[in-house]
């Protein structure tokens, strides 16, 4: 059986630009995980309120709605690796952010810089989706679902680890400038990658569903593209209020530790990102996307292992087994709705599809968020989870249901 792995590994050997590709959005997420790690870990030692959290996450979502727009609309006009290093000179250019929060002691330019970070990912999105589509087989976009998965996990894995560990040793301007070269490697990677770009001859016509500009038209679409377009939405609307709300979990169950207790719990979370898709076999891919069965109770895992974390907080590991649990469950669905999205769309509107995905994904996340917001000011942290994710468990059953295969 053909893992997710190895077939990343196959195409790797086969494509120069998609090696230089990956190593350029390794660095690239290298970095911005090492500011996230600066971000919260900022907030906590300011002790920042829980309202402060939930709202620093997001504006690490909700802004890439008009990074999505504006993505889409440069991959109609220009090279999508043109877009691609547009992103890293954003990125480098929203440092200076962090920068002055560090210099003002104020919170605010660490806010600000989540919601760049959210309109450059915004912007990435679709010109990855379109790189991959035009440069690789369709029996290859296994192997971009496993590329897309390993960049993410760079970002909360690498960055994020290694950022827990030297957050203590080295100060946050160090950490902010080692970000800055990391941007400035990986755009010279993306150039790289674009002269050894050869875009494959092979164009299915069969899912064509848009202009050559890209447009895409709901009514038009077949219900697997329906599907496909849902569930990232779905899984943003099971997903974000737990994962908005770990740090503020983690200052509720250890008030006098939270940033020890909580960047470690980050780290968990991040691992387990990784590890859920690599064990996927390639050759079923489309069968599993399809599988309401293993859709719904990942989701339900994902749940069931944030809703046992307090009760669980007198030992020190259990917390972090069930994160790791927890986001191996979410990033086999995440896995899937890449796949669905780069298989059932052809490659005049798979940019679109994913901008389009990517937008209804944010909505849901800033919605779900708002909502955690409110119910944390009133009722706390724990029951905030609680209620939202029965509400979001009802919503994804609706989903699944109405748009089964």
């Amino acid at each position: 059986m053909t893992t997710l792995l190895s077939a990343l590994v196959s195409a790797l050997r086969r494509h120069a630009w998609l090696r230089l590709l990956g190593y350029a959005f390794i660095l690239s997420s290298l970095g911005n995980g090492l500011t996230q790690v600066v971000v919260f870990g900022q907030l906590l030692q300011w002790r920042a309120s829980a309202t402060t959290l939930v709202f620093a996450y997001v504006l690490a979502t909700l802004p890439g709605f008009l990074g999505s727009l504006l993505g889409e609309r440069l991959c109609q006009r220009y090279s999508p690796f043109a877009v691609l290093l547009l992103a890293e000179a954003l990125g480098l250019l929203s440092l200076a952010f962090p920068l002055y929060s560090l210099l003002a002691q104020n919170p605010v330019g660490l806010l600000a810089v989540q919601a760049c970070s959210a309109v450059i990912s915004g912007v990435t999105f679709p010109a990855l989706s379109l790189v991959f589509k035009r440069g690789l087989k369709s029996e290859e976009l296994p192997a971009a679902t496993c590329m897309e998965t390993l960049i993410f996990a760079a970002q909360v894995l690498l960055g994020v680890g290694v950022g827990v560990l030297i957050f203590p040793l080295i100060n946050a301007g160090g950490m902010l400038l080692l970000d800055a070269l990391s941007f400035v490697a990986s755009a010279a990677l993306l150039l790289l990658a674009a002269r050894h770009f050869v875009q494959t001859s092979e164009h299915e016509e069969a899912n064509a569903t848009a202009s050559i500009l890209g447009e895409i038209s709901w009514r038009a679409l077949s219900p697997l593209q329906r599907r496909s377009l849902l569930m990232l939405p779905m899984l943003a609307t099971v997903g974000t209020p737990a994962m908005s709300l770990l740090p503020a979990l983690a200052q509720q169950i250890k008030p006098d530790e939270t940033t020890g207790f909580a960047l470690p719990l980050l780290f968990a979370r991040s691992l387990g990102q990784l590890c859920g898709p690599l064990l996927l076999p390639a050759n079923r891919m489309r069968q599993y996307a399809g599988n309401n069965r293993l859709l719904a109770a990942c989701l339900i895992i994902f749940l069931g292992c944030y809703l046992l974390i307090p009760p669980m907080s007198a030992w020190y590991l259990a917390p972090l087994g069930m994160i790791f649990i927890a986001h191996i469950a979410s990033n086999v669905v995440f896995a899937l709705a890449t796949f669905g999205i780069l298989r059932e769309f052809d490659a005049q509107a798979v940019a679109s599809a994913s901008a389009m995905a990517w937008r209804w994904q944010l909505m849901a996340a800033g919605v779900a968020s708002l909502m955690v917001a409110a119910l944390t000011q009133y009722g706390g942290a724990m029951m905030a989870l609680e209620v939202m994710s029965l509400v979001a468990l009802s919503t994804a059953a609706v989903i699944l249901w109405k748009y089964r295969r």
